[in-house]
This record gives structure tokens, C-alpha cells and sequence, in this order.
């Protein structure tokens, strides 16, 4: 932010701080370009000061304009002397730990963390709670094969009977008579134990259809993973836009500055209207009430982005890359095509449930054989027709689990595992049309944004800042065309704001292209 409180002068008390004899003294000494010097202005981009302008006075505040390094210093040092008055402290004050979220549970930073997109992507793989909600799904998902592929629990059994012997129930001989029971009691001890068995292979079918389960589960993470570090990558490249407009709007603040002393120092030699002095100021000062705009902006972003990765949102975050740094190369549409296909986890996962349905349809068609069931228990008989009376026996069982209705519950299931099937081939083809269909549409706005910023930075931006140097030439010489300088100068300051969107614009469609490939923008 800047603030020119210093700057603030009426009409009546610049009037006043001239003296009138100085009035007449005042004298403007212009020196001509010549061809050379004038190119040679031109190509110079570090300094904007025309090499002929030299202003002359006895005030010190109507001496020559500074050049830009000079007064962009002066300008950045005010920034930084001005300080929020106590209100303001008091309602903008930090958040502390008794006031805090609960949902916060990481501490704020005591330091800037220097972030390039690589090291953000990672920062999104380890610490994002979306990413990390799918690995323990993939994770209890794997935990569930070792539960199918073991086998049924045994069952334990203990019996014991006790009949009268006059009961037609009363199987054994009769123990001795009581006064409840005088016939005497017809007992039986035995001990059992079941183990149920599946047919063979359906076990491990099951357990092989939740396994391929699972890893489609982490196939479409890695999908998931891909949409939200497109996500990450645009707020990136938009918030690196925003400081490269905050840089070419103080470098505006500048260029006013040089306009305002220019119109200052001719009004003071009667060479000019004080009306251009003013609407250079109200220029200037809306060039720093855009500035305002963009720090909010530039701050909504990075706590966007410390939110996506996982941080706290007032962590602070500095954000290292240029937004007209070299693409890398891109691939051509084929490739990018054949990688999809071959390689983009949402294909994968797709392909694995159209595996796990066609594992399916072959568990519901199993479903027709019978399961086991073995059972061994141990007994003593008592009574008058057991031969060895109170002996103890052992004894084996075979039982067979018999799909009797399958025509009204086998049959269904395997109708309903091949509409499964069927539905996992429809999505399967589906998804590989809209990827497909996604690298095609990323890549054609990826064309669009790169043919945009090369117009923009090789013929419209060059084209605005030669007419800007004109402009401010021709006013510093003869005073004329004041107005075409401030036009000039505010559709430089837009053209050079819309280049650094535009290149924004092209490296998010490139990090977009990748990520529709299935690949990562690096």
C-alpha cells in the first residue's frame, strides 16, 4: 500500500508557497532527442525517465523527476513507516490459542515456508484430510481380504440328557433310583465339535474380487489425488499472477510519479494547467487502490492454498517461481492421448471393477455348489441294549449344504452379478470417452492460452510501451497531449496486468493438460 499524505496539496497553499518573484524566474530547459538517444530510451526497460526532460527551479520540490529505482524506493520506504492506528490493532489483533478453532489442531508457523508447486503437490499427498480419508479406506478395504479368506469359526458343543426311564424319549439305561425318580434316569454325555466348510475356490474367489476391490479404491485416490493438485495448481499460478500485478502496478505508482512532477514542474512555469497535475494524481491514486484489490486476492489464494495442503490457513506462506518462467515441453495430443488410456488412475480403477465384476459373475454362478459341514463328537452310552455300557464312543459327521431353491435365489444372483458386469463394461468405456474427451479439451485451451500470451507479449505490451515513451517525450518537450500520455500509460499498466494473467492462464492450462493425462505438471 501507499500512502501520499505528504503529497496532499491544495491549489491555494502551492500558490502560496511560490513566490511571486520566483514565478517569473521559473524556466524549463528542454533539451531535443535525437534519433539515436531517442532509440536508445526506447530500448532501455530498467529506467522509464526520458533522457531529455530536466527541470529547472529554485523549489525544491519542482526539481528534476526522480528516476524509477529512486522513487519506487522512496515509495516503498513510506509503505513501510505507516502504521495502523491502535483500533485498528486492537480489531485485527492475532489470534491466540484461547480463542482458536478447535478444528485447528496444527500451530501456526513462526516463519514464512517457501513453497515451489512441487513441494506444495507433496505437501497435498501427505497432509490433505480428503487424500488421507481415502488411504484408510484403501487401508481397511486390504484389511478385509485376510477376514474372507479365512475360514468359518468351529462350533463347540456339550450335551447332556437326563430322562426317566419310563419316558418313551428315555433312549439309555436307567441310573440308580431316587426318591424323584424312582425308575431310575436315562442318561447321555457327549461332546461336539462343527467345522463348516465352503466349496473350494469360493473362498479365495471372494477374497481375490475384495482384493482388486481395494485397489481400484487406490486407483481412484491417485484420480482423486490428480483433480485437487490441478486445484492446487491454480491457485498457484493465480496468486504468483497477483504478485506479478502487484510489481507492474507500483511500477505504474512510478511512471504517475514521473508524469505528476513533470505537470507539476511546467504549471509552476506557467508552461501547464494545474488540472494536469491533479488528474495525474487521481490516476496515480487509483493505481493504488487497485493494488489494494490485488493483496486481497494474492491473500485470499494462499490461504486457499494452505487449506488445500492441509496447513492452517493463516500459516504464513511464500510462494517460490515465476509466472514467466519456461514451459516445459508438452507432448503432442497423441501422446498424451496413449498415456491416458494406458496409464491414468481412473481408467485403472475403472478396469479393476470391470475385473472384480467379471470375478463376481463367476462367485454367483459357484454359488450353485454345496457347502460342508464335519462334525466329530464324543459320547458315553448307558442302558440295557448298549453293549459296553459307559464306554466311551467317538463319532463323525458329513453334512452337505444343498442349494435347493436356486431357482429363486442362485438363479437371481447370477443374473444380478452379470448386470454388475455389465454396468462396470458401460462405466469402463464411458470414462475412457471423457478422458479421452478431457485431453483433447485441455489441450485445445492450452493452444488458445499460449497463441494469447505470445500476442500479448510480443506485439500488444511492446506496442503500449512505445507509446507510452512517446507520449511522455512529446509532453515533456512541448506540453502537448497530456491526455493521450495518461491514456497511453493506463493501457500500458492493463496490458502488462493482462499479460500476467495470460501467462498464468497458460501454465495453469498446461498443469490442467498434464493432470487430464493422467500425469503430474513437473
Amino acid at each position: 500500500m501507499f500512502i501520499h499524505g505528504t503529497r496532499k496539496t491544495s491549489v491555494v497553499n502551492l500558490l502560496k508557497s511560490i513566490a511571486p518573484s520566483a514565478m517569473t524566474t521559473f524556466a524549463i530547459s528542454l533539451a531535443s532527442f535525437s534519433t539515436t538517444a531517442f532509440a536508445q530510451a526506447s530500448a532501455a526497460t530498467t529506467d522509464n525517465t526520458p533522457a531529455s526532460v530536466t527541470v529547472q527551479s529554485g523549489d525544491a520540490a519542482l526539481t528534476t523527476p526522480p528516476n524509477v529505482a529512486a522513487i519506487s524506493a522512496q515509495l516503498s520506504a513510506q509503505d513501510k513507516n505507516s502504521a495502523p492506528g491502535s483500533k485498528a490493532a486492537e480489531l485485527f489483533a492475532p489470534v491466540t490459542k484461547a480463542n482458536t478453532p478447535k478444528i485447528y489442531t496444527k500451530p501456526i508457523a513462526s516463519g514464512p515456508a517457501e513453497m515451489d508447486l512441487r513441494q506444495l503437490w507433496n505437501e497435498l499427498k501427505i497432509n490433505n484430510p480428503q487424500l488421507s480419508s481415502l488411504r484408510e479406506s484403501y487401508l481397511s478395504a486390504k484389511a478385509t481380504v485376510p477376514q474372507i479368506a479365512a475360514p468359518a469359526n468351529p462350533q463347540v458343543g456339550l450335551v447332556w440328557s437326563g430322562m426317566p426311564v419310563n419316558s418313551p424319549f428315555a433312549l439309555g439305561g436307567a441310573n440308580a433310583p431316587s426318591q424323584q425318580y424312582p425308575g431310575g434316569i436315562s442318561s447321555n454325555n457327549s461332546i461336539s465339535v462343527a467345522q463348516p466348510f465352503q466349496f473350494p475356490g469360493k473362498k479365495s474367489l471372494a477374497a481375490d474380487i475384495a482384493d482388486t476391490n481395494a485397489e481400484a479404491l487406490l486407483a481412484s485416490s491417485e484420480s482423486t489425488y490428480l483433480q485437487l493438485g490441478a486445484q492446487l495448481s491454480t491457485l498457484y499460478y493465480n496468486a504468483l499472477a497477483s504478485q506479478k500485478q502487484l510489481q507492474v502496478l507500483k511500477e505504474s505508482v512510478v511512471r504517475l510519479e514521473m508524469i505528476k512532477n513533470v505537470a507539476k514542474a511546467r504549471y509552476a512555469n506557467n508552461a501547464a494547467a494545474y488540472v494536469e497535475y491533479l488528474n495525474a494524481q487521481v490516476a496515480q491514486s487509483a493505481a493504488q487502490a487497485d493494488q489494494f484489490n490485488v493483496e486481497r486476492q494474492l491473500q485470499v489464494a494462499l490461504n486457499n492454498i494452505n487449506t488445500l495442503v492441509g496447513r492452517h490457513s493463516r500459516e504464513r506462506l511464500v510462494l517460490r517461481g515465476d509466472v514467466r518462467r519456461a514451459l516445459t515441453g508438452v507432448p503432442t495430443l497423441i501422446e498424451l492421448e496413449d498415456y491416458a488410456e494406458s496409464s491414468h488412475p481412473a481408467l485403472k480403477s475403472s478396469a479393476l471393477q470391470l475385473d472384480a465384476a467379471r470375478k463376481g459373475v463367476d462367485l454367483a454362478k459357484k454359488a450353485y455348489l454345496p457347502d460342508f459341514q464335519v462334525i466329530g463328537s464324543s459320547y458315553t452310552p448307558r442302558g440295557p441294549f448298549t453293549a459296553n455300557n459307559g464306554a466311551l464312543f467317538y463319532q463323525l459327521e458329513l453334512d452337505l449344504i444343498i442349494p435347493l431353491y436356486f431357482f429363486t435365489k442362485e438363479k437371481y444372483g447370477v443374473e444380478q452379478a452379470q448386470r454388475n458386469q455389465a454396468a462396470a463394461e458401460a462405466g469402463n468405456i464411458s470414462n475412457r470417452q471423457q478422458i479421452v474427451l478431457a485431453v483433447n479439451t485441455a489441450y485445445a485451451a492450452y493452444e488458445q492460452a499460449k497463441n494469447q500470451t505470445q500476442f500479448l507479449k510480443e506485439r500488444q505490451v511492446p506496442q503500449a510501451d512505445a507509446a507510452y515513451k512517446v507520449g511522455l517525450t512529446q509532453y515533456s518537450n512541448n506540453g502537448q497531449g497530456f491526455n493521450d500520455l495518461l491514456t497511453a500509460q493506463t493501457q500500458l499498466r492493463n496490458l502488462e496486468i493482462a499479460l500476467a494473467q495470460a501467462e498464468s492462464n497458460l501454465l495453469q492450462a498446461q498443469a490442467v493438460l498434464m493432470v487430464s493425462a493422467g500425469k503430474e505438471p513437473f
